[in-house]
């Protein structure tokens, strides 16, 4: 047996450590990935603290992993093949008998096998994932970018192109951190009027490199609603900043019909009325991430258009690290492990 290294969590809420295991064999209908990179998510804190039933301890998390598919289990020979570049993201897998994934809808399967939680996470030199939570990474991608695809890209990606904006529309991104500057670039590039909302007028410039057509300071005198209404009302407001307060001020500059895609997570409830919505017809409703097939799409757009996740990457060792600065809030973008 190979030994390969984790960065593990021993108990909620505790202290990382670096470790050794014993590699594993994959089973019937997994493969063994060699980890290259992965992502350090804000998700991941949800797993670190116990914040969901059935964590086990001790956790290995991380769910933006990519790499190279170094074993094959029984019966995942057909489409794969040792050597083959992946990625695996939020979803970790399905189970494939509940009422959701009976329907198609995978990415709400009520058994969703997230990595970190159902099975230990890319923090590690080698995971175990199910086939179909594998996503082919493009030979443009390198490992280091194509890990935040994997749940930041894919969840920016897939909330703006499953919404009911078409190019032309005016689109907002609210805020321009670790997922609103992946927004930005993708609703530049789906041919949308971009606009960046973000807090302060030194961020304008920033906003304008990633392809942003206009940029709305939150902490201007004129209320967001009001600076997205005098450009003719959102179609589509891309909310990414986990503030409840900054998205409900967003409601207002709806055009009608227009759609608030909720993908910022925040425990706080939304001061929206109903009244805000009847009149003019405004949708509201949460994104979840993306199968296996939306990361790949995202990935491969991406690679057509240039777009690149902005990242800071450390060795595995410092994984602690990582973790903290993404807490915090020190990492402005994302936070990736080169682990080989």
């Amino acid at each position: 047996m190979s030994i390969y290294r984790v960065a593990q969590v021993a108990a909620a809420g505790g202290p990382f450590e670096i470790v050794e295991r014993e590699a594993a064999q994959p089973g019937p209908g997994h493969v063994r990935i060699a980890v290259d990179a992965c992502g350090v998510c804000h998700s991941d804190a949800i797993f670190v603290n116990a914040g969901l039933p059935g964590v086990r301890f001790p956790l290995v998390p991380g769910h933006e992993i990519a790499g190279r598919i170094e074993a094959l289990g029984e019966g995942t020979h057909v489409g794969w093949q040792v050597g083959d570049r992946v990625a695996v993201g939020w979803f970790g897998g399905s189970c494939r008998h509940c009422t959701s994934c009976r329907r198609g809808d995978f990415i709400v399967c009520e058994n969703i096998k997230i990595p970190g939680w159902a099975y230990d996470g890319g923090y590690a030199e080698t995971v175990i994932a199910p086939a179909d939570a594998l996503a082919r990474i493009p030979d443009a991608l390198a490992a280091t970018d194509a890990a935040p695809m994997a749940c930041a890209g894919v969840t920016t990606y897939n909330g703006l192109r499953r919404s009911s904006a078409r190019p032309g529309d005016l689109v907002a991104v609210l805020g321009i951190g670790g997922l609103g500057h992946l927004g930005v670039q993708y609703a530049a590039a789906m041919g949308f009027e971009t606009v960046a909302i973000a807090r302060g007028p030194a961020k304008a410039d920033f906003a304008e490199q990633l392809g942003a057509h206009h940029y709305i300071d939150s902490t201007a005198d004129t209320t967001v609603a009001d600076a997205l209404l005098a450009l003719g009302g959102a179609k589509v407001v891309l909310a990414t900043a986990a503030n409840s307060d900054a998205i409900t001020a967003t409601v207002g500059g709806l055009a009608p019909r227009g759609e608030l895609v909720v993908i910022g997570a925040d425990a706080e409830p939304l001061g929206i009325s109903p009244n805000e919505l009847l009149m003019s017809g405004r949708i509201i409703r949460g994104h979840p991430s993306g199968t296996a097939q939306d990361v790949q799409d995202t990935m491969a757009f991406s690679a057509l258009h240039g777009i690149r996740p902005m990242t800071e990457v450390v060795p595995l060792s410092e994984a602690a690290e990582a973790y903290q600065k993404m807490i915090s809030g020190a990492a402005r973008f994302r936070m990736v492990l080169a682990v080989s």
